[in-house]
């Protein structure tokens, strides 16, 4: 426990408050089996506070957005690493990538966007994967007219994702090729680390954003990745989920969703699948 508040005065009651809030406000279920995970990250902030007990704590976040901003970075998973389910990247590889870089090439616009950025890791090796091993190539598509949006609920996840510096050896699933162009040895550090190049890093908007709330983007994305993010959720704030997300393509674009989730409800008459956990939105591109 930690010193400081008693467990006694942490019961069912606060647990209940905080899985309805958390629901509410991200989406997230707790179940009962969280309970003393919910104790554990959410005492250093009660502690923190000054306050002695879990529901004065409570009390005071319809009033304190900071303190509110604290307990869902406490209450949310951020683990991540680069490649992750490398057959998304294949797929986006092989048919996606050749779709983007034509209409790029053209005078045209590409957007991408990472749903649940969490530290960064999935919209780096995105970019890697588009813009490919040639350097100069890649760096001829960079000043053209593509956009990639990387949002997530956690600001503390997105400034370890806008430092764009990893350990060298969390960068080793990445093939060799991509790793030793888009990335540099990272300067000042205790351990070997590496800083994403800044000119990949200049093609990306990053965004605190909470998915189950208003979305501020007006144009439709030719892909969208949102892995391992909904696995949280229940049903019904899925199906609302991935139909907004479908919604949020456009038409031809790819939706790259976590191995163990699955489209279904009003999204399923927008979206055909064209592989394993990868959809593409119905209509002309």
């Amino acid at each position: 426990m930690v010193p400081g508040i008693s467990p006694a005065i942490y019961g069912e009651k606060d647990f209940r408050r905080i899985a309805a809030l958390i629901h509410a406000r991200t989406g997230i279920v707790l179940s009962e089996r969280k309970k003393m995970l919910a104790y554990s990250r959410l005492a250093p902030l009660v502690r923190r506070s000054g306050l002695t007990s879990f529901g004065a704590f409570l009390d005071t976040l319809a009033g304190d957005a900071q303190a509110m901003t604290d307990v869902i970075a406490a209450l949310t998973t951020n683990h991540t690493y680069f490649h992750r389910e490398p057959h998304h990247f294949e797929h986006f590889a092989a048919v996606a990538r050749p779709e983007l870089l034509h209409r790029l090439a053209k005078g045209g616009e590409a957007r991408i966007w990472s749903a649940g950025c969490s530290t960064g890791e999935e919209i780096w090796t995105l970019l890697m994967v588009l813009l490919g091993p040639d350097r100069a190539e890649g760096l001829k598509f960079a000043r053209t007219g593509l956009l990639a949006l990387a949002s997530d609920i956690s600001v503390n996840a997105l400034a370890g994702a806008r430092a764009a510096t990893y350990p060298a050896s969390a960068l080793e699933a990445l093939p060799e090729a991509l790793r030793r162009v888009w990335c540099t040895p990272a300067p000042g550090r205790d351990e070997p680390c590496l800083l994403i190049d800044p000119a990949m890093q200049a093609l990306v908007r990053f965004r605190e954003l909470n998915l189950m709330g208003d979305w501020p983007m007006q144009r439709a994305f030719d892909v969208i990745f949102c892995r391992n993010v909904m696995i949280y959720f229940d049903l019904p704030t899925k199906e609302r989920l991935i139909e907004r997300f479908a919604r949020q393509l456009a038409g031809g674009g790819y939706l790259y969703i976590g191995h163990s989730e699955r489209v279904s409800g009003p999204a399923a008459t927008l979206l055909e699948p064209v592989g394993p956990t990868i959809y593409r939105r119905k209509g002309a591109a």
